[in-house]
Protein backbone atom coordinates (compact mmCIF):
# COMPACT_ATOMS: atom_id res chain seq x y z
CA UNK A 1 0.00 0.00 0.00
CA UNK A 2 1.24 3.66 -0.86
CA UNK A 3 2.86 5.13 2.28
CA UNK A 4 1.49 8.14 3.76
CA UNK A 5 3.71 11.14 3.78
CA UNK A 6 4.21 12.86 7.61
CA UNK A 7 2.34 15.99 8.42
CA UNK A 8 5.76 18.07 8.95
CA UNK A 9 5.05 20.23 12.14
CA UNK A 10 1.56 18.46 13.66
CA UNK A 11 1.55 18.17 17.22
CA UNK A 12 -1.28 17.26 19.78
CA UNK A 13 -1.12 21.10 21.33
CA UNK A 14 -2.29 22.89 17.83
CA UNK A 15 -5.69 24.09 17.04
CA UNK A 16 -7.79 21.92 15.52
CA UNK A 17 -7.90 24.42 12.52
CA UNK A 18 -4.24 24.44 12.61
CA UNK A 19 -4.03 20.77 11.87
CA UNK A 20 -6.43 20.57 9.98
CA UNK A 21 -4.56 23.31 7.74
CA UNK A 22 -0.88 21.41 8.00
CA UNK A 23 -3.18 18.01 7.16
CA UNK A 24 -5.10 19.60 4.50
CA UNK A 25 -2.23 20.61 2.64
CA UNK A 26 0.06 17.79 2.76
CA UNK A 27 -2.52 15.45 1.90
CA UNK A 28 -3.37 17.61 -1.17
CA UNK A 29 -0.02 17.49 -2.58
CA UNK A 30 0.06 13.99 -2.22
CA UNK A 31 -2.56 13.40 -4.41
CA UNK A 32 -1.49 15.64 -7.26
CA UNK A 33 2.14 14.21 -6.63
CA UNK A 34 0.76 10.73 -7.74
CA UNK A 35 -1.01 11.55 -11.40
CA UNK A 36 2.22 11.85 -13.04
CA UNK A 37 1.31 8.44 -15.17
CA UNK A 38 -1.67 7.46 -13.78
CA UNK A 39 -3.47 6.79 -17.06
CA UNK A 40 -0.15 4.10 -18.52
CA UNK A 41 -2.43 1.25 -18.36
CA UNK A 42 0.90 -0.46 -17.90
CA UNK A 43 1.59 0.90 -14.02
CA UNK A 44 -1.26 -0.36 -12.22
CA UNK A 45 0.86 1.22 -9.32
CA UNK A 46 0.27 4.52 -9.85
CA UNK A 47 -3.56 4.30 -10.26
CA UNK A 48 -3.97 2.64 -6.72
CA UNK A 49 -1.26 5.01 -5.08
CA UNK A 50 -3.53 7.93 -6.04
CA UNK A 51 -6.88 6.31 -5.41
CA UNK A 52 -5.14 5.80 -1.65
CA UNK A 53 -4.33 9.32 -2.13
CA UNK A 54 -7.85 10.27 -2.48
CA UNK A 55 -9.10 7.87 0.38
CA UNK A 56 -6.60 9.76 2.62
CA UNK A 57 -7.68 13.18 1.38
CA UNK A 58 -11.38 12.38 1.59
CA UNK A 59 -11.14 11.04 5.17
CA UNK A 60 -9.05 14.24 6.52
CA UNK A 61 -11.55 16.65 4.71
CA UNK A 62 -14.26 14.64 6.52
CA UNK A 63 -12.66 15.09 9.70
CA UNK A 64 -11.45 18.77 9.54
CA UNK A 65 -14.83 19.83 8.34
CA UNK A 66 -15.91 22.15 11.26
CA UNK A 67 -13.17 24.27 10.30
CA UNK A 68 -14.13 24.99 6.38
CA UNK A 69 -16.74 27.14 5.74
CA UNK A 70 -19.24 24.43 3.69
CA UNK A 71 -19.70 26.67 0.59
CA UNK A 72 -15.82 25.64 -0.04
CA UNK A 73 -15.68 22.31 1.22
CA UNK A 74 -18.55 20.56 -0.55
CA UNK A 75 -17.93 21.28 -4.14
CA UNK A 76 -14.20 20.19 -3.34
CA UNK A 77 -15.05 16.78 -1.37
CA UNK A 78 -17.39 16.10 -4.35
CA UNK A 79 -14.66 16.45 -6.93
CA UNK A 80 -12.31 14.60 -4.65
CA UNK A 81 -15.06 11.79 -4.37
CA UNK A 82 -15.41 11.54 -7.90
CA UNK A 83 -12.07 11.17 -8.76
CA UNK A 84 -11.42 8.55 -6.13
CA UNK A 85 -14.90 6.84 -8.12
CA UNK A 86 -12.86 7.06 -11.42
CA UNK A 87 -9.66 5.71 -10.30
CA UNK A 88 -11.59 3.02 -8.51
CA UNK A 89 -13.68 2.32 -12.10
CA UNK A 90 -10.03 1.86 -13.54
CA UNK A 91 -8.36 -0.21 -10.34
CA UNK A 92 -10.79 -2.67 -10.44
CA UNK A 93 -10.01 -4.45 -13.93
CA UNK A 94 -6.23 -3.79 -13.18
CA UNK A 95 -6.35 -5.85 -10.19
CA UNK A 96 -8.46 -8.46 -12.32
CA UNK A 97 -5.98 -8.39 -15.15
CA UNK A 98 -3.06 -9.09 -12.93
CA UNK A 99 -5.17 -12.00 -11.26
CA UNK A 100 -6.04 -13.63 -14.51
CA UNK A 101 -2.38 -13.35 -15.50
CA UNK A 102 -1.51 -15.33 -12.55
CA UNK A 103 -4.33 -17.52 -13.23
CA UNK A 104 -2.90 -18.53 -16.61
CA UNK A 105 -0.06 -18.90 -16.05
CA UNK A 106 -0.73 -22.06 -13.42
CA UNK A 107 -2.62 -23.70 -15.64
CA UNK A 108 -2.54 -25.59 -18.87
CA UNK A 109 -2.41 -23.73 -22.44
CA UNK A 110 -6.12 -25.14 -23.30
CA UNK A 111 -7.29 -23.55 -20.30
CA UNK A 112 -5.54 -20.39 -21.22
CA UNK A 113 -7.72 -19.89 -24.23
CA UNK A 114 -10.57 -19.42 -22.16
CA UNK A 115 -8.87 -17.30 -20.01
CA UNK A 116 -7.81 -14.84 -22.68
CA UNK A 117 -11.26 -14.61 -23.44
CA UNK A 118 -12.32 -13.42 -20.13
CA UNK A 119 -8.79 -11.12 -20.02
CA UNK A 120 -10.05 -9.28 -23.08
CA UNK A 121 -13.30 -8.40 -21.70
CA UNK A 122 -11.33 -7.03 -18.73
CA UNK A 123 -9.06 -5.59 -20.75
CA UNK A 124 -12.30 -3.44 -22.53
CA UNK A 125 -13.24 -2.46 -19.15
CA UNK A 126 -10.02 -0.92 -18.06
CA UNK A 127 -10.16 0.99 -21.03
CA UNK A 128 -13.35 2.37 -19.96
CA UNK A 129 -12.05 3.05 -16.53
CA UNK A 130 -9.01 5.33 -18.49
CA UNK A 131 -11.61 7.21 -20.11
CA UNK A 132 -13.62 7.51 -17.19
CA UNK A 133 -10.42 8.39 -15.36
CA UNK A 134 -8.86 10.48 -17.88
CA UNK A 135 -12.20 12.56 -18.46
CA UNK A 136 -12.03 13.04 -14.09
CA UNK A 137 -8.94 14.31 -14.31
CA UNK A 138 -9.85 16.58 -16.91
CA UNK A 139 -13.03 18.09 -15.15
CA UNK A 140 -10.44 18.33 -11.76
CA UNK A 141 -8.63 20.49 -14.02
CA UNK A 142 -11.14 22.43 -15.59
CA UNK A 143 -12.60 23.28 -12.37
CA UNK A 144 -9.28 23.78 -10.21
CA UNK A 145 -9.93 21.19 -7.76
CA UNK A 146 -6.30 21.71 -6.77
CA UNK A 147 -6.75 25.41 -6.37
CA UNK A 148 -9.85 25.12 -4.20
CA UNK A 149 -7.82 22.38 -1.82
CA UNK A 150 -5.67 25.14 -1.59
CA UNK A 151 -8.32 27.86 -0.64
CA UNK A 152 -9.51 25.34 2.10
CA UNK A 153 -6.00 25.27 3.24
CA UNK A 154 -5.58 29.27 3.27
CA UNK A 155 -8.63 29.85 4.52
CA UNK A 156 -7.53 28.01 7.87
CA UNK A 157 -4.37 28.79 7.71
CA UNK A 158 -5.40 32.68 7.77
CA UNK A 159 -7.38 32.12 11.51
CA UNK A 160 -3.55 31.08 13.16
CA UNK A 161 -2.87 33.52 15.68
CA UNK A 162 -0.08 35.39 14.99
CA UNK A 163 3.29 35.59 17.22
CA UNK A 164 3.11 38.77 19.19
CA UNK A 165 6.03 40.74 19.03
CA UNK A 166 7.39 43.96 17.85
CA UNK A 167 5.98 45.31 14.38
Amino acid sequence: MAKARDIPGLRGDMRYAEAAAETVAVRTQELFDHRAGVLDTSDIERVHAMRVATRRLRAVLEVYAPCFPGSLLRPALADVKELADALGARRDPDVELLALERFAAAVGPRERAGIERFAERTRSAQLAGNARLAAALGRADADDLRGRLEALVEHVGGQRPRPEGPD
